[in-house]
């Protein structure tokens, strides 16, 4: 009977232990547990933050009754960051948030460009223009840029084509940079012709596309039957004609 009784004890105890053991594997697992929820929240926490001041900064500048940034809020907001509201730079955030209405900036816009630059600030944003404008001039984004320019200038539902006079001041501001010498040439015509009144965008990409492929000045490889916009082979026969 002894015996018996201390089997019993021993094996209670065995019990005892093992109950104990998982119950400590059990806490750690919920620790465990713990700790990394806590790590997945953080970033989370971090992002939200983040959010939180771009949204802030947004309605620094944003109109209470439209809930968007006006043309006077981005004069604001172009003061703030020391660049005039018809710089080149202001052009390429748009592009960077993928406006829709020239002159307006939404919350949505506004977040999907600040998050891709890294931004929550004005400081920040003054920051991020060096690598935004080696961005944008990268052969494979400029074209998508040019386009934009176009696009962002069409004020109206279904325009299509934007007046002399706002493609004049859109070619001086998006290719004049990498192209002066064609640029005023080809504004100096624009100007002086009068059979176009309007640019539309076969046309706007033929400005283009004759900058990247045609030698200037001599115009040696231009063929007028490779299917150029009228409007060039008008430019052509003019520079010829007052090539001296």
């Amino acid at each position: 009977m002894r015996r018996s009784s201390k089997k019993s004890s021993s094996s209670a105890a065995a019990g005892e232990e093992q109950v104990n053991e998982k119950q400590n594997r059990k806490r750690k697992g919920v620790s465990t547990n713990l700790t990394s929820g806590k790590a997945q929240r953080g970033p989370t926490k971090a992002v939200s933050k983040e959010v939180e001041r771009i949204d802030q900064l947004f309605y620094t500048y944003a109109d209470s009754s439209s809930g968007m940034i006006d043309p006077e809020g981005i004069e604001t907001l172009c003061s703030h960051l020391d660049v005039p509201h018809t710089d080149v730079r202001i052009l390429m955030l748009a592009w960077k948030m993928g406006c829709e209405k020239q002159g307006y900036f939404t919350l949505d816009e506004w977040r999907t460009g600040m998050k891709a630059l890294r931004a929550d600030s004005i400081s920040k944003l003054k920051k991020a223009f060096p690598e935004l404008t080696q961005e944008v001039t990268r052969p494979t984004n400029f074209q998508d840029f040019y386009q934009f320019a176009f696009r962002y200038c069409l004020t109206e539902d279904k325009k299509k084509c934007i007046e002399i006079p706002v493609a004049c001041e859109l070619l001086n501001l998006v290719l004049g940079l990498q192209f002066r010498p064609q640029v005023e040439k080809l504004i100096n015509y624009l100007k002086y012709q009068n059979e176009y009144k309007v640019i539309n965008m076969d046309q706007w990409m033929g400005f283009l596309r004759f900058c990247n492929e045609i030698n200037f000045p001599s115009l040696d490889n231009y063929d007028e039957d490779q299917a150029w916009p009228l409007i060039l082979d008008n430019f052509v026969e003019w520079l010829r004609a007052n090539k001296n």
